[in-house]
């Protein structure tokens, strides 16, 4: 009887519930009970450090005019959920306008950022060129200072380009970022040199080489630099409050922190629907991309 015969019946005889329980995961496959209980109990900590403040803003916003959003009698969850902070939000600020100029901003930054990183990362990632240190040097040197720093030096330029108060005078600081340089650069230096031989062999010009070859093995490179440039270029406050003088050049999250002033009644409740309505654009975006972010990575390391 030949070793596969043997496998085969000693495979049968094992009846279903013996196989449901070989299945089954068992305790020592993820370490002792107690330090399963510490795990667990470690990442509902940092759950509620993340998560806590979005929710409790969001339940915030709901609670009604005679509820207390601060103080010894606030409670946590409203006693009459309404959506009224939300339409006052709308009706007293034009938050149509705040999100289109945002999203103006956001996709000039996303598609200057991906262009002019990945040229560069590719370039800086090729060993043939003089000067390549000393640009990588310079770039590491750039991330040393704060914004901050240079923010007078900034505001001259664009004062001098004529784009204070407009919405290219927002993006144009952030037309690339260093760091995304980086992370391009090390996605490319990732692809193997004899991929790259091999492709030059089959007559594959440079600009095949970086379409077909380096871009694929990048994907998930090339989605960390777009959400990173969507979440910093959405978020960003104080350059557009130093840009900006109009309340059609706003955006979002500058137009919104008018909500704090006098002229509104300092409504805590609006305040909350404001940050509401300004984290949803990135919630949405983190799951639509998650799943292609993921997978990006992943192939990406399967492929190098």
């Amino acid at each position: 009887m030949t070793t596969a015969v043997k496998e085969q019946r000693t495979a049968s005889a094992v009846t279903p519930v013996e196989r449901r329980r070989r299945l089954m995961p068992r305790w020592r496959d993820y370490g002792r009970p107690r330090e399963l209980v510490v795990r667990y109990l470690l990442l509902l900590f940092v759950l509620g450090i993340t998560v806590g403040p979005l929710f409790w803003q969001l339940l915030s916003s709901l609670k009604g005019v005679g509820e207390d959003v601060f103080g010894a009698n606030a409670s946590l969850f409203p006693s009459d959920p309404t959506l009224r902070a939300y339409r006052e939000v709308f009706a007293q600020v034009p938050v149509w306008t705040y999100i289109r100029n945002s999203m103006v901003v956001v996709a000039l930054s996303v598609t200057s950022q991906l262009v002019f990183s990945t040229l560069a990362g590719y370039m800086l990632s090729k060993p043939s060129w003089k000067g390549r240190k000393l640009v990588w040097v310079l770039l590491m040197a750039s991330m040393m200072f704060p914004f901050e720093s240079i923010m007078v030096s900034l505001f001259l330029s664009i004062r001098d380009l004529g784009l204070i108060d407009h919405v290219a005078g927002v993006w144009l600081p952030g037309f690339v970022a260093a760091i995304n340089v980086l992370i391009m650069r090390a996605a490319f230096l990732a692809v193997p040199r004899e991929i790259e031989d091999a492709a030059m062999l089959d007559g594959a010009g440079e600009w095949k080489r970086f379409r077909y070859l380096y871009l694929p093995s990048a994907w998930g490179a090339i989605l960390v630099v777009t959400i990173n440039t969507f979440i910093s270029a959405w978020d960003d406050f104080l350059w557009p409050l130093i840009v900006l003088r109009t309340e059609d050049h706003f955006t979002l999250t500058l137009g919104l922190a008018r909500l704090q002033s006098s002229s509104f009644g300092y409504d805590q409740r609006m305040v909350m629907a404001g940050s509401v309505i300004s984290v949803i654009p990135v919630l949405v975006l983190f799951v639509i991309t998650q799943r292609w972010f993921y997978k990006g990575v992943s192939s990406g390391a399967v492929k190098l």
